[in-house]
């Protein structure tokens, strides 16, 4: 009889994870004796943990901050999400080797899928910031037949290296150009930081934004950022970031345990009641 399936998600500092959380909730619920441990691992040392992982008990993991790109040069066979996205966030064994994939443009999507599926419907995006996170959506709006996105960041530079990666559809902005862009767009995403606790919010007037927009945030602490207030107020679809962390989880858990695990308003009542409990722990005097 085969050992239990273990898996992993590797980062540094690896504190702030909420994978745990998600994949002991489904190991729970669907009864596998699997586990699912968080494993603080050192900028230096990940290299030599990715060479050992192929002859490891492991079935694989996630990576997140800052092992994502050393992840997609280390491993050679990649899924075309990563390919497009250029960062592996899912590591799995198949015929003993190392196979990588990125799961966040599926997370973000199945995201939207489930508050809005009307978004499918869309041509035209606002994606604001050109970090790592803005590759997987500019990915997913692409995969889902957006034919024109600006993308509006600080410095317009780095938007326009993307828009050069990404292909024509992608129009380069200044961040202080996305009052503008809105008012044409049938789906704005903030994919930066500003929302989130302890960060300024995104200013972003909503008047300028169509009746029929939608307008999400890839933030999910708080899980109703400033923005998303704004746009509710305003009378206007929204989709807060908590589904796409959770969407996320989705493909790696079926790769190293077999079993494809469902989102359901249980697994986010779980992971919500952390979020509150940690920031009531913040807040406490």
């Amino acid at each position: 009889m085969a050992d239990p399936a273990r898996a992993f998600v590797a980062g540094h500092p690896i504190g702030h994870s909420r994978s745990p959380l998600i994949h002991r909730f489904w190991l729970d619920r669907l009864g596998l004796a699997g586990s699912y441990e968080p494993l603080d691992i050192a900028p230096d040392d990940f290299p030599f943990f990715l060479a050992g992982l192929s002859a490891s008990n492991w079935a694989g993991g996630n990576v997140t901050i800052p092992h994502k790109q050393t992840a997609f040069a280390a491993i050679d066979k990649r899924d075309a999400a990563a390919e497009a996205i250029g960062a592996v966030n899912t590591i799995w064994k198949e015929r003993g080797e190392l196979a990588a994939g990125n799961t966040d443009a599926y997370g973000f999507a199945a995201n939207l899928d489930d508050w809005t599926p009307q978004w499918r419907a869309g041509q035209r995006a606002l994606v604001i910031g050109a970090g790592g996170a803005s590759r997987a959506i500019l990915h997913a709006l692409l995969q889902a037949g957006y034919r024109h996105i600006d993308l509006a960041n600080r410095t317009r530079d780095r938007a326009a290296e993307l828009a050069d990666l990404f292909g024509e559809s992608i129009h380069a902005a200044p961040l202080a150009a996305i009052d503008e862009r809105a008012a044409d767009a049938d789906l704005v995403v903030n994919t930066t930081s500003l929302g989130m606790s302890g960060e300024p919010p995104l200013m972003l007037d909503l008047d300028k934004v169509g009746d029929q927009a939608i307008v999400t945030d890839i933030v999910y602490a708080p899980l109703v950022t400033p923005m998303l207030a704004a746009a509710r107020d305003r009378g206007l679809t929204v989709a807060d970031g908590l589904g796409m962390l959770l969407h996320q989880a989705v493909p790696g858990f079926e790769r190293w345990f077999g079993v494809r695990p469902l989102v359901t308003p249980d697994l986010r009542a779980h992971i919500v009641a952390d979020l509150e409990a940690h920031c009531a722990g913040d807040n406490a005097s």
